[in-house]
């Protein structure tokens, strides 16, 4: 029975991941190399938002179960959680997970159990993990375990997903992913499937591609609408009602750590060979310029020349305050290019350096020559259109989240993504 687990990366996985074993049972010892957000952990306030995460850190943290530093200790099983991002040029940076890898080298005995949960590359544990590992003088598969078991899970779903969700666990031999099922058996109700660590790597990258891919067809379909004379949203609806089809939804792009990024990974692995890939990548990365280009020309229609912007929502998806890879970002950056004046709210995110951002939709939207939507959150679609103050009543819904009829009897010229029957 596992008695102890070292959790390196204190992120929006790593987290709740800890979270979660200490609160059935297991001392978790967490690790980040973030002073600012270990001292939060250990003071029970969360540095990430997560629906029934304060709770359990609390429950963890007061019945001694959770302790959290910047350096690694000795453990049982060690647990990599940390971030797996792109550079500039779209190629991996796996520079974050080879040194916490190195990181726990010191710590690492006869018997432990190591596990990658990032999201990689195929052959990352094989290339990157494995070379580092070595250097704990133990001998793979007899002295020291190792296995890829990526998460699966959704920001503002997380421990839900957790429980429920299937799992995929790669180990470098039988006895690891053996080993690695029996640890996440710990709470973990859906069935856990066992391959190998490459394997493993690919399916986590071919789940988010898949649905960049999907994304993008529905992106093509979106800018193709207007010439088509038709409602988007409606006919995607439509189409799923066959029992073997199911299209994804348009938007201003594609964001959050995994799909946006993960993709890159079979580019730079597949090449030639990775054609429909890179091609999709493209177009959910051309989406953010089509949205802004879009706003000016209804600001143009309108005889509005350069004009306020009021963005609502910068987090990648609704509900969380998650702000990576997020196309709002680039949305505003796209807006400014063209001379826009913008200002952004997003009840969720505390801080946006892309533009000047307020803590009131009434400052927000009070000069704005026209509102553009582009996160899903519940609070927006909450919104009684009849009681929000513009300067120009003209709203662009990017995310399908607004009640059209509403903003209409408001006054308000709507504009949907994707809709040729705008007004």
């Amino acid at each position: 029975m596992t008695k102890s687990i070292c959790v390196v990366g204190l992120g929006y996985i790593g987290l709740p991941t800890a979270v979660m074993f200490a609160n059935h049972g297991i001392k978790v010892h967490g690790v980040d190399v973030n002073p600012a957000a270990v001292k939060s952990i250990q003071e029970k306030k969360l540095h990430i938002e997560e629906n029934g995460l304060q709770e359990r850190l609390n429950k963890a943290v007061d019945e001694g179960f959770l302790t959290a530093s910047t350096t690694p200790q000795e453990a049982d099983v060690f647990i990599v959680a940390v971030p797996s991002p792109i550079n500039p040029d779209n190629t991996a940076n796996l520079e974050y997970v080879r040194q916490a890898t190195a990181s726990i080298v010191p710590y690492v005995k006869k018997g432990n159990l190591v596990i990658l949960e990032s999201t990689v590359p195929p052959k990352t544990v094989e290339h990157v993990m494995l070379p580092e590992l070595i250097k704990a003088n133990l001998e793979f598969g007899i002295d020291l375990f190792v296995a890829h078991s990526p998460e699966r899970v959704i920001p503002g779903r997380i421990f839900e997903e957790l429980v429920n969700n299937d799992r995929i666990v790669g180990g470098i031999d039988e006895k690891s992913s053996q080993m690695t099922k029996e640890l996440y058996q710990t709470f973990v109700n859906g069935t856990i499937h066992l391959t190998d660590a490459t394997t493993a790597e690919l399916v986590k990258v071919m789940e988010n591609t898949y649905r960049d891919v999907n994304i993008a067809f529905a992106n093509e379909l979106a800018k193709m609408a207007e010439k088509l004379d038709v409602n988007i949203w409606e006919a995607i609806k439509f189409a799923n009602y066959h029992p073997r089809v199911n299209v994804h939804f348009p938007g201003p792009g594609v964001g959050g750590h995994c799909i946006a990024v993960d993709p890159w990974f079979l580019v730079e692995l597949g090449g030639e060979q990775a054609q429909i890939i890179h091609m999709s990548r493209n177009t959910n990365d051309s989406m953010p310029r089509f949205t802004a280009q879009k706003t000016q020309a209804i600001l143009n229609e309108n005889k509005i020349a350069g004009g306020k912007v009021a963005v609502l929502g910068l987090a990648f998806k609704g509900n969380v305050d998650d702000m990576r890879e997020s196309p709002s970002t680039i949305v505003i950056d796209e807006l400014q290019n063209l001379g826009l004046e913008v200002i952004s709210y997003d009840p969720h995110i505390k801080e946006n350096k892309h533009a000047t951002q307020t803590q009131s939709l009434e400052e927000a939207t009070k000069d704005a020559d026209i509102i553009v939507v582009l996160t899903d959150h519940n609070e927006f679609k909450a919104y009684n259109a009849a009681d929000i103050t513009v300067k120009t009543k003209i709203v662009f819904d990017t995310k399908n989240c607004l009640n059209r009829e509403k903003w209409q009897e408001a006054g308000f010229q709507f504009h949907l993504l994707g809709d040729a029957k705008n007004r």
